[in-house]
């Protein structure tokens, strides 16, 4: 899950930033991007946490 995530955010910050660059939008614009982008790879993220652990649930030591 910890590398799924990171791949996540990754790519939804550097997709806002490669979106506001390439199509020169400034700054400002750039960071909302990767701010909405972000909250929807958190919601992606929620979405699969509630799957895997639902197949795999997780369990502690006793």
């Amino acid at each position: 899950m910890v590398l799924v995530g990171t791949e996540v955010f990754g790519v939804a910050i550097a997709a806002g930033w490669a979106i506001a660059g390439l199509f020169e939008l400034g700054d400002l614009v750039g960071h909302v991007l990767m701010v909405a982008f972000s909250l929807v790879a958190l919601w992606i993220m929620i979405q699969l946490w509630q799957r895997a652990s639902s197949i795999e649930p997780i369990r502690t030591r006793r």
